[in-house]
């Protein structure tokens, strides 16, 4: 098969994906005011909360989403076969992978820039923030070995 038709192919579901579903979860479900300021800008010191160009938040946000695809996409293709690895990061991309750190975006900029796991603590309780800290702190050592 040819690569450049799986390319075109991910680059088209990746597209609809930001376009169509990106859209629906930024209005609907999560319910996005362009009026709403971010801590970057309510909070900004110029050490820790900046305001960043959308380029920049792209690049950290394609940075994180890449995380665990090229770890579990080729171990699938060596077990299963080469599609199974293909659309587990295609689909695993836009379903799962971008809404999660849509979400945490989301949820960090309207608790005033906190983390997960401190959003946690506070929001569901001190053993929640505990394991979340912990899942944090597992996921951060894994990916980077």
């Amino acid at each position: 098969m040819n690569t450049l038709v799986l390319l075109i192919g991910s680059l088209c579901v990746f597209a609809l994906g930001y376009r169509y579903y990106s859209a629906f979860l930024a209005a609907k479900v999560l319910g996005l005011n362009d009026k709403r300021l971010t801590p970057a800008h309510t909070y900004a010191d110029g050490q820790n909360c900046v305001p960043s160009p959308k380029f920049v938040l792209f690049g950290h946000h394609f940075a994180a989403i890449a995380g665990a695809g090229p770890l579990i996409g080729p171990t699938l293709a060596a077990q299963f076969g080469f599609a199974p690895g293909f659309l587990w990061i295609v689909i695993g991309a836009v379903l799962a992978g971008c809404v999660h750190d849509f979400t945490i975006l989301v949820a960090s900029t309207r608790h005033k820039g906190r983390s997960l796991p401190d959003i946690a603590l506070t929001e569901i309780g001190p053993f929640a923030g505990i394991v979340t800290m912990i899942a944090v702190l597992f996921i951060l050592k894994m990916g980077c070995c």
